[in-house]
């Protein structure tokens, strides 16, 4: 990367230079302000996959909380429902 001239004078008398120095500096800003796009479009992609994760792992939860309410037996039952028919 070319440096900026100090004073005024220097300005002056290299035009030339001073172009090349911003068209530098422009290619350089384009081409992070690239990389930073490219980072934000992956880390947009990784956020709604996660999300997409977390709501199907909240379905498969609730649907589990379902089946053990299903399963746990009613405080009324007594051991005397447990015994198996055969008996």
């Amino acid at each position: 990367m070319m440096e900026t001239p100090d004073n005024p004078a220097a300005w002056a008398q290299a035009p030339d230079s001073l172009a090349a120095w911003a068209q530098a500096r422009l290619t350089e800003i384009e081409t992070k302000l690239a990389f930073a796009e490219d980072l934000l479009d992956t880390l947009n992609q990784t956020v709604v996959r996660q999300q997409d994760q977390i709501d199907s792992l909240q379905q498969q939860l609730r649907l589990l909380n379902d089946r053990l309410k299903d399963a746990r037996p009613d405080e009324s039952r007594t051991l005397r429902d447990d015994i198996p028919p055969h008996y």
